[in-house]
């Protein structure tokens, strides 16, 4: 099973996508509606599913020839300049970090005693991220373009559309699920798109949203997804690990590491920055999708969404553990 990869000239990869401040609070249950839980404190971490998963492939680039690049728009607000300043210290290249007048995305995260998370997103500066503001000199040595659903979604179609031109991969993660205007506008992003990263809901929902009766059986809506339009569709399942299908129905599966888990915020952009770094350096997907299978699994063994995000030294010496 292979994805589509560009020429071996193209050696990096651009995350177009959002950038937030997270604020988590640890509660012994996630609230319900009309309800109030209490927690002892509220902490600050460095968030944003592109950011994450920036910062998750420069994290495993390192010792390796993959550069990673950042598109993306903050405020002008200590959390933007805060956002900014990780995204540099975790080698990504900020260059088209876009400043803005709209404050800086903040996430409002709860973690309960099992490590399962409630998130809602204030998205603020990511709104106002522009296709134009993907330069063309950055995408023309991109051998992956990296999208996610927590910017305007007719950007990221444009940002896709150029990176096909371009011969970029298009890995497009499709979280979290959100309101699309009419199943065509989820036709397009299937059709802009090399490799689709779903969880077991949004393969389901994205099975929903194109009007399949059956929504139930998150490999069989994967399934379908791959052989109606193309993509191959990784879905990841947690500890199950993950499975990638392509169109013509063949299934490679990778398995996950039992863990305890910390805190799972940020499990799955590990896994798409992992996923990305890999298919950058041209390996094969099931090896690829390996990789980002332990990675994600080191991820959830801190709090915070990038805390737990391992360094190459450190994963390639858990894969010799084997």
């Amino acid at each position: 099973m292979k994805a589509q990869v560009a020429p071996m000239a193209k050696d990096g990869i651009v995350v177009f996508g959002s950038v937030n401040m997270d604020l988590v609070a640890r509660v012994k249950s996630i609230a319900r509606p009309g309800e109030t839980v209490l927690s002892r404190r509220a902490d600050s971490f460095f968030g944003g599913k592109g950011a994450n998963q920036a910062v998750a492939a420069a994290r495993i680039g390192r010792g390796g020839e993959v550069r990673v690049a950042m598109v993306a728009a903050v405020g002008r607000d200590p959390f933007g300049q805060a956002c900014r300043d990780n995204l540099l210290n975790n080698g990504v290249d900020i260059g088209a970090v876009q400043l803005t007048d709209e404050p800086t995305g903040c996430a409002f995260i709860t973690v309960d005693e099992h490590g399962e998370n409630a998130i809602t997103v204030a998205s603020g500066a990511n709104m106002a991220l522009k296709a134009t503001d993907l330069p063309e000199d950055l995408l023309s040595r991109a051998a992956v373009l990296v999208l996610q659903m927590e910017v305007p979604i007719a950007e990221s179609l444009e940002a896709a559309r150029r990176a096909g031109t371009s011969g970029a991969t298009v890995i497009w993660n499709f979280a979290p699920v959100p309101p699309l205007s009419s199943a065509a506008e989820m036709i397009s992003l299937l059709r802009a798109t090399n490799v689709l990263v779903v969880n077991e809901h949004e393969a389901i929902a994205v099975a929903q949203m194109l009007g399949w009766n059956d929504g139930s059986d998150f490999l069989k809506a994967g399934a379908e997804i791959s052989q109606r339009f193309g993509p191959v569709c990784i879905v990841t399942a947690g500890a199950r690990g993950a499975v990638a299908i392509d169109r013509d129905g063949g299934q490679l599966q990778a398995r996950a590491r039992p863990i305890t888990p910390v805190d799972t915020t940020g499990a799955g952009d590990t896994f798409v920055g992992v996923l990305a770094n890999g298919i950058a350096e041209r390996l094969a997907i099931g090896e690829a999708m390996e990789r980002a299978c332990l990675a994600a699994s080191q991820a959830c063994l801190a709090s915070g969404a990038q805390n737990g995000m391992p360094y190459r030294e450190k994963l390639d010496d858990l894969l010799r553990q084997g």
